[in-house]
């Protein structure tokens, strides 16, 4: 009997892991007022044109499911709360943008059962000081983790596109 309970509880502490692992580690308006702090900051909105919708598509491998896309901005730094799928679900990040560069990249919300360690600071501040190369790649690497390889690929590729609609604003000054 005793056998047969440490068996059944071997799989329950393997899923605690990931259970542990997962969920909302900041809520999209913190995150915002932790990056701006006392800062004024206005909310927009970028329409995303026919032209950029199919740098998007081409960054993400699919369509951007929106019509409009919300960032924050104060001076020349901007901020982006991006969603996209891991494996199967959603991974929620917040992206800092300044002067063309990454600032700060940080999960907001993890919800798959794999993958997780891309929300620690060993991963994250890979990013830190990236920005475009002409080809719309990060202009360095980023190292992948074993067991996070859709999660890290989903990250690079919000990396990219903030970086891209930070550039798209900047260019254009407006919303």
């Amino acid at each position: 009997m005793r056998h047969i309970r440490k068996i059944l509880l071997v799989p329950l502490l393997l899923s605690c892991n990931a259970l542990y692992a997962g969920g909302i580690y900041q809520q999209p308006d913190e995150f915002i007022k932790q990056v701006f702090d006392k800062s004024p900051v206005s909310v927009k909105v970028i329409w995303p044109d026919k032209k950029l919708q199919q740098e998007i598509t081409n960054i993400l491998g699919h369509e951007y499911k929106g019509l409009r896309i919300r960032y924050w901005i104060s001076g020349t730094k901007t901020a982006w709360v991006l969603d996209e799928i891991g494996k199967e679900k959603p991974i929620t990040t917040g992206i800092v943008i300044n002067n063309d560069k990454i600032e700060l990249v940080k999960v907001l919300a993890f919800r798959e059962s794999r993958g997780w360690e891309i929300k620690h600071d060993f991963f994250t501040k890979q990013f830190e000081n990236a920005g475009l190369d002409k080809n719309i790649q990060l202009d360095r690497d980023i190292d992948n983790i074993s067991g996070a390889t859709l999660s890290v690929r989903a990250v690079t590729k919000l990396a990219r596109l903030a970086l891209l609609l930070h550039q798209q604003v900047s260019k254009d000054g407006s919303s």
